[in-house]
């Protein structure tokens, strides 16, 4: 989660300046901006807004960043799914890093679906098994960086294209429920097929018959 500062600096003869900060910071650099302009004595209503709209102060700021560095945050996924047009299957494949306390982490895992029509279905069925893994670990109320190299399932995600399919309607409103449910603030990327190897691969290797779910940690 990355955070604005907001709060009001006083200024000798006149009334105090609003300000706001430019640019969202991690919520370690927001603290110690915080405390650092505490120090001078002259910001008044000192207030930290989120990127899902919350307002905190820095004592609930301090509070917050230390439960929270305990869960899952700092949520990136990666989704791909391949679709076997002579059978009807598909291979999907999911790829999260994440941190929690002090490490870094990487989940990958993989799965086949039988009774697929398109590839676009298998990319939707890939998001919906990711945000699933999502569930597993425990990742609720969080911003989420999604990356797929499928620009159809992220465009209609995003509302930006139109999507007719009456299958992928249901699977579009499958995964909007889905990231309800889990109070997820979803950014979307469409990324070429080669950023995205590591889970093109495990929905490669899913459809060989390579089951593949595991987790480990990252430098």
């Amino acid at each position: 989660m990355k955070y604005k500062l907001e709060y009001k600096y006083k200024i000798k003869n006149i009334d105090p300046v609003a300000l706001t900060s430019n640019n969202f910071l991690s919520a370690e650099d927001a603290i110690i901006a915080g405390e650092e302009l505490e120090k001078t004595g002259k910001v008044l209503d000192l207030e930290f807004h989120d990127e899902m709209g919350s307002t905190w102060t820095l004592k609930e700021l301090k509070k917050l960043s230390e439960e929270i560095e305990e869960e899952p945050h700092d949520v990136l996924v990666y989704f791909d799914g391949g679709h076997d047009i002579n059978n009807n299957r598909a291979g999907i494949g999911a790829v999260i890093y994440y941190k929690q306390g002090k490490k870094k982490f990487r989940l990958r895992a993989n799965e086949v679906i039988d009774e697929m029509e398109t590839n676009n279905e298998a990319e939707y069925a890939a998001l919906y098994f990711a945000l699933d893994l999502l569930e597993e670990l425990g990742v609720t109320k969080l911003p989420c960086d999604i990356k797929g190299d499928s620009q159809v399932v992220l465009k209609q995600l995003e509302g930006e294209w139109p999507c007719y399919e009456e299958n992928l309607n249901r699977w579009l409103d499958r995964i909007e429920e889905k990231i309800k449910k889990l109070g997820l603030f979803p950014r979307y990327e469409a990324i070429s097929r080669k950023d995205n190897k590591e889970s093109d691969k495990l929905a490669t290797q899913a459809l060989e018959g390579k089951s593949i779910h595991s987790k480990m940690q990252v430098i």
